[in-house]
């Protein structure tokens, strides 16, 4: 019986090394309860600065797996290019680099105290004072 590689390395493999489950928390001062996946490029490219009437500020970590798999599941650019787009938007005076931090924990830290802040953490991190946002 023959197995295809896939399924060889899907045993061989931990989940991670997939690709991080991740989910988008908000401060609770957002109204919005979901975001579409177009609205979540929107707002993390800074063409977009508001959600269901909610002015919104995006929080980006500074890498690891799920930052990565964040920007390549929902802005579609990879960490180089996303801070290449930024550096020219602040340079043309359109927008200002968005806040980055070092954890999961720092982002969801942040996003609770901040008004309006939206954010993305790995799936399994513990953030009770934050709205975790459904996507749409």
């Amino acid at each position: 019986m023959k197995h295809s590689l896939k399924f060889i390395l899907a045993l061989a493999l931990p989940a991670a090394a997939f690709g991080a489950e991740v989910k988008v928390i908000a401060n609770s001062s957002v109204s919005a309860d979901s975001v579409s996946a177009d609205e979540l490029k929107r707002i993390f490219l800074a063409t977009a600065s508001s959600l269901g009437g909610s002015h919104v500020e995006p929080v980006l970590e500074k890498g690891g797996a799920t930052h990565e798999a964040f920007l390549k599941e929902y802005v579609g650019k990879t960490d180089a290019a996303l801070v290449t787009y930024y550096r020219s938007l602040v340079f043309t005076g359109k927008a200002s680099m968005p806040k980055q931090l070092g954890s999961d924990a720092e982002v969801a830290a942040y996003v609770a105290k901040t008004k309006g802040a939206i954010g993305y953490v790995a799936a399994a991190t513990e953030a009770p004072d934050v709205k975790v946002l459904a996507i749409k």
